[in-house]
């Protein structure tokens, strides 16, 4: 009987606790694993963070073509058109603060490389480059990155009493959203060399039309 009675008084400290916060359990279901202990310390835990999803996807942020025709090998300057820009953002939000640091930490770990953690954007003012080709040919220039898009879930610690609380999901419509990228990466490609496939090289690669 005493069993029964903690545990229909914890059904009940759990119900009114969604109440008084208003969070609520939203109607989709869980994208992502909770935290493995529901009950948590609101004097010492704070939030929990996890990387529902992430996925890479070469850029290339601006590119120009190049004919080097024989005779014509030496240094080159043009400037490059802008393909795609890529900017940081958290459920859609460009204002990216030192709040989401531990956030695109857990992404940089997930997808196994280093990510912008501030607001940032590939976006530049001046986009020329300058390059040496040794031999004639077909190539473009580009500027580039590894975009990063994906889904997250955080949960806070809510209070229900001294020194106990728990998890509570604080995105209960559904996951929250991420976008972000590598350091930008520069370079030229030519027909005359194959590139790794689902690099940003790879992807520049395919800008030439003629190869």
């Amino acid at each position: 009987m005493a069993s029964r009675n903690r545990r229909a008084a914890l059904t009940s400290g759990i119900a009114a606790l969604f109440a008084v916060t208003g969070l609520g359990l939203g109607a989709a279901p869980a994208q992502a694993d909770p935290p493995s202990n529901p009950v948590c310390n609101p004097d010492r835990d704070y939030l929990w963070e996890d990387i529902v999803s992430a996925r890479v996807e070469p850029t290339v942020t601006y590119f120009v073509t190049v004919a080097v025709a024989p005779g014509t090998t030496g240094q080159y300057t043009r400037t490059l058109t802008e393909t795609e820009t890529v900017t940081t953002s958290v459920n859609g939000n460009t204002e990216v603060t030192a709040e989401f640091k531990a956030l695109f930490a857990k992404v940089s770990v997930k997808v196994g490389f280093s990510v912008t953690d501030t607001k940032s954007t590939t976006w530049s003012a001046t986009a020329s480059d300058t390059w040496n080709f040794n031999d004639p040919g077909y190539y473009g220039m580009y500027r580039g990155t590894r975009k990063v898009t994906g889904e997250w879930v955080r949960y806070i610690c809510a209070r229900s009493g001294p020194g106990i609380g728990y998890w509570v999901k604080s995105t209960p419509g559904g996951p929250g959203t991420f976008t972000t990228f590598e350091t930008t990466e520069y370079g030229t490609v030519s027909c005359a060399s194959p590139e790794p496939a689902g690099t940003v090289r790879a992807a520049a690669r395919l800008r030439l039309l003629t190869c």
